[in-house]
C-alpha cells in the first residue's frame, strides 16, 4: 500500500465529504476525551468490610464494564462504518468530491451512516441498560456467591458527579445520532442540488 493510499484513508476519516460528517468526527471525538474524566471508580468503591477482594467483587457486580472501557469501545465500533467506507475510497482511489456526485457512492455511503446509527442506537440501549440513570450513594452487594448468606454495603465514591457524566454521555450520544441523521439529509440535498444544476 502506496503512501497516496494511506493519505487518501486519513483524510477521508479526518474530513469526511459533508459538513454534518466532519462535525460528527470532530464532536464525537471530543466526547470521547470527556469520559476520560470520569475517572477509575474501581479504586475508590469501598464496602463494608474494607477488603480488597471484597470491594472487588462488589464492584464486579455493580459494574458489568466499567464506563470508561465501554464508551472507548462505542468510540471504535461506531467509527468503523465510516473508516470502513473510507479505506475503500482511499484504495479506490476516489477523491471526496466525487463521493457526493455517483449514486453508488452515495447509496455506500448513506449505508454507513445508518449502519452508524444503528450502532449508536445499540450503544445507547446498552448504556442505559448496563448503567441506568442515576449512581446511587450506597450499593448493597450480594455475597450468596461466596457461600455466605448476607448483604454487604458499599459506598459509591462520587455518586452525584458520575450521574451528570452519565447524563452527559447519554446527550452526546443522542447529539451524535441527530448529528447522523442531519448527514443522510446534507447528502440527499446535495445530490439534489447537483442533478438540478446538470
Amino acid at each position: 500500500m502506496s503512501l497516496n493510499y494511506i493519505k487518501n484513508f486519513y483524510e477521508g476519516c479526518v474530513k469526511p465529504p459533508t459538513v454534518m460528517g466532519q462535525f460528527h468526527t470532530l464532536f464525537f471525538g471530543s466526547v470521547c476525551m470527556f469520559g476520560a474524566v470520569y475517572g477509575n471508580e474501581a479504586l475508590h468503591f469501598s464496602c463494608d468490610p474494607d477488603r480488597r477482594e471484597i470491594n472487588l467483587f462488589c464492584y464486579n457486580q455493580f459494574r458489568a464494564i466499567s464506563p470508561q472501557v465501554f464508551w472507548a469501545l462505542q468510540l471504535v465500533i461506531v467509527l468503523v462504518p465510516g473508516a470502513t467506507f473510507h479505506l475503500y475510497a482511499a484504495c479506490k482511489s476516489i477523491n471526496q468530491e466525487c463521493i457526493l456526485q455517483k449514486p453508488i457512492y452515495i447509496g455506500i455511503y448513506i449505508l454507513c451512516i445508518l449502519f452508524r446509527i444503528t450502532l449508536e442506537v445499540i450503544a445507547f440501549w446498552l448504556q442505559i441498560h448496563l448503567f441506568g440513570f442515576q449512581v446511587k450513594p450506597l450499593y448493597r452487594c450480594d455475597k450468596g456467591s461466596l457461600g455466605k448468606q448476607f448483604t454487604i454495603k458499599c459506598m459509591v465514591p462520587e455518586h452525584f458527579e458520575k450521574t451528570i457524566f452519565l447524563i452527559a454521555m447519554y446527550t452526546f450520544t443522542v447529539i451524535t445520532m441527530v448529528l447522523c441523521v442531519a448527514e443522510v439529509f446534507e447528502i440527499i440535498f446535495r445530490r439534489l442540488c447537483f442533478l438540478i444544476q446538470q
